[in-house]
This record gives structure tokens, sequence and C-alpha cells, in this order.
């Protein structure tokens, strides 16, 4: 994992970068995990509708900060000319690229013919990359999955296409739309489409530590990893998988600094919210702090407690609780 990556203008350390996931991945997510060495962040997904009509809050979700970077923001949408467009508009924010987002499962999503719907179109998903391509002064890639289900999985013809339409790198998440994020992810598809096409392929799913981020790479041969739910209360992954690259080792973080940087999170996450009220922006960190009480002793009661903050002193008081549960 010591060569580094070349993703269009882009050279990234072989490592593993942080996942767009809606709700989750804020401006604070991205700050923790790139400062624990993610490779790259992307933003939460962004209605291209919603840029299109001047929607404040899909254009907040677009802002970038120096030490995001490199950042790419991820569009979805399902009709080329508000692709087109947004593209467009969001070339202001100097993203280092565009990704948008055909994977997506969740219902309200697909609903709309975006998201993972788009996989049963091709036609339609690559006049979306072709309008992108054509507005965008960076380069456009995608996030899909296997396919709409089992009896469907088209991954490879789709990412075949999609290079076809002027990808310059496509991401895999390892699932089928109809799997949610059950079971467990296909590695070897990742790796069929690793081999099918020219463009870099980036694999995702059900890396959780170094050696996951390893075997991913020696599984597939993709080209960089891309970490989700793996990072929840856990962005010293990034650090495990970065120290790993270099041929070095470190231990596991110790309670006392996981609850150090529960906390550093939860004042990101109100320093990044400064137009909420402190009671408002706190409810953001409530799920948040929850994943760092994971596998500890009374983990249900602290994860009880956590849901529960209302104030940074609260979640103080969580920390406490944690470091007091293993005494």
């Amino acid at each position: 994992m010591t060569n580094p990556v070349r993703l269009g203008s882009l050279t990234l350390p072989k490592t593993a970068m942080l996942a767009p996931m809606a709700g989750i991945a804020d401006t604070a997510y991205r700050l923790l995990c790139r400062s624990f060495g993610a490779a790259a962040t992307v933003s939460e997904m962004v209605s291209v509708k919603g840029l299109c009509y001047g929607d404040k809050a899909s254009a907040a979700l677009c802002t970038i900060t120096p030490e995001e970077r490199p950042m790419g923001l991820q569009l979805f949408g399902s009709e080329a000319e508000f692709v087109g467009r947004a593209a467009a508009l969001v070339q202001q924010f100097e993203p280092d690229w565009i990704d948008l987002n055909m994977g997506c499962p969740v219902h309200k999503v697909v609903a709309t013919g975006t998201g993972s719907a788009l996989m049963r179109d091709i036609p339609l998903a690559q006049s979306l990359i072709r309008a992108a391509v054509r507005e965008s002064g960076v380069p456009v890639s995608v996030k899909c999955r296997l396919g709409w289900d089992d009896s469907t999985r088209n991954v490879v013809a789709f990412a075949k296409a999609m290079e076809d339409a002027g990808a310059a790198w496509i991401t895999i998440h390892g699932r089928t739309k109809a799997q949610l994020y059950s079971g467990s992810a296909d590695w070897n598809a990742i790796r069929d489409v690793k081999r099918a096409v020219r463009i870099p392929v980036i694999g995702n799913g059900d890396v959780r530590s170094a050696a996951d981020c390893q075997a991913m790479y020696e599984q597939t041969g993709c080209d960089l990893v891309m970490i989700g739910r793996g990072s929840y209360g856990n962005p010293f992954l990034f650090r495990e998988i970065a120290m790993r690259a270099a041929g070095r080792t470190v231990d596991p973080p110790t309670l006392e600094e996981r609850m150090e940087v529960m906390l550093r999170h939860v004042r990101l996450i109100l320093a990044c919210n400064p137009q909420k009220p402190s009671e408002v922006a706190i409810r953001k960190a409530r799920k948040h702090t929850s994943w760092y009480m994971t596998g500890m002793p009374h983990a249900a009661q602290l994860r009880a407690a956590c849901f529960q903050i209302s104030s940074y002193e609260d979640a103080q008081r969580c920390a406490e609780m944690a470091l007091g549960s293993e005494r």
C-alpha cells in the first residue's frame, strides 16, 4: 500500500479515504477524519435541483475548508439538464472533483429515479456523466453499487459504460441496492470491475481495520479504499491504516484518548454550526458520541446517556461515566 495513486490531477497516498455519508460525514466529521490521516473526503450528497433552484441548505453543503482537502462534492439527480447546471454552479466552491451518486439505496432517493435507481437505466446514467463532464472544470467520478438486486448485478457493464461516458474513476460499494447495508460486501465483484475498466477503481464496504484495508487491496486490486461505517466512533482507523502502509505499527487508542477525541468531535460540531443555538447543534452530536462507546463495559447504558445530551457539559459527563466504567 505504499505507492501513491493518481485520481485525475490528484496524487493520494494509497491508504483510505472517507466515504460520503448523508447526515454523518459533515464538516466536523470530515475535519476529524482528515486529522487522523484520511486520504481525502467527499461532501454529503447534494441535490442538483436544490442547487439550481437556489436552495441555501444545498449550497451550504458545498462549502469546503482548506483542511478538508482533497475533497469532492457529491451530487445526485436524474435529469441531465439539472446535473449539468449544478456541475457548473459548484465550480465556485473549487471542488477537487465532482462525484455523481448512483449508489444510494434509501427509498426516498431511489423513488425519485436517482441513486441506485440509475443502475437500471445505463443510457440515462451515461447522459448524466456527459452533462457533468461537459460543464465541469474538474474530474467527474461515479459511486455505485453492484446492481439493483442479486438477479440484476450489472456493475461490470455499468462501470464500462461510465468509463465510456467520461467518468474519471468509479467507486464500488460491494452490495446491491436490495441489500441496503445487510450481509457482507462482495469484494470479488469489485475485483471484476477493476479487471474490466482502465480508469481507477475505489473499493468500499466492510473495511473496519487496517488488516481489512490491506486485504481489500490484495483481493480486489483496487486503486484506493473508501471507508464509511467502519469509521463510526473510530477516526483512529485512518491513522492505523496510514501507519501500516508506512510499515509501522500503532497501539489502539486508550480509553482516555477515545474520550478526548469524542469531546473534540463534539466541539467541532458546535464550532461548525455557529448559526444554530448550541442546544440544537448538540443534537447532531448524540449519535456520534454513542458510537465512541461501542465495545465498552456497560455500553448500552452509556449509549443511552449519549442520546440524552443537551449540552457540551452533558457530553463531558458521558465521557466521565465511560472512564469510570473501566476503573
